[in-house]
């Protein structure tokens, strides 16, 4: 059975699995790289259920200069590469804060099949907050969504990182 079966069956994908924490931990590990690399920090992990994690990335916008290097574009590139293929139909996409719509599209046409995020995105979020992108039905392609895994530790860290910003007096 692949993902998609077992998302319809609801058998997989419950929010409180163990291993949507250890993978979000790592995300976080993604999202304190950027933090120390001055970037907005925002981590995310693609995982397969045959190869495990195949894709680990961060936001990188100001190091590449690319308004499209969030961690989750950024990723979605690595786990096509690790699969030879643009569909990750088995895979999951964990992310520290909800996707923004470039983003949450970007995870609908790779037919992702589940986004795990950390905290919302009262500013951007396209999951849940502001709009509903993966979940749309107008679409041919959907994804279930799962918010709220470590969203404290998430949020804690999007906090830290921009009272640092205020108190440098930098954008």
């Amino acid at each position: 059975m692949n993902a998609k079966d077992a998302i319809f069956e609801g058998k997989l994908f419950g929010s409180m699995r163990p291993d949507h924490e250890r993978n979000m931990e790592l995300a976080l590990r993604e999202a304190a790289t950027a933090f120390a690399a001055d970037e907005v920090p925002v981590g995310c992990v693609i995982t397969h259920p045959d190869m495990g994690v195949i894709a680990a990335a961060h936001n990188q916008r100001e190091q590449l200069q690319d308004p499209t290097a969030h961690a989750e574009m950024i990723a979605l590139t690595q786990a096509a590469a690790a699969l030879k293929t643009w569909r990750l139909d088995d895979c999951t996409l964990y992310v520290t804060l909800e996707p923004c719509p470039m983003c949450a599209g970007a995870v609908v046409q790779a037919r992702v099949p589940v986004i795990v995020y950390g905290c919302p995105d009262p500013k951007a979020g396209a999951c849940d907050t502001l709009y509903q992108i993966p979940t749309d039905p107008r679409l041919n392609h959907r994804c279930q969504v799962i918010g709220g895994v470590l969203a404290d530790r998430c949020a804690a860290v999007l906090s830290d990182f921009f009272r640092e910003k205020r108190r440098l007096g930098k954008k």
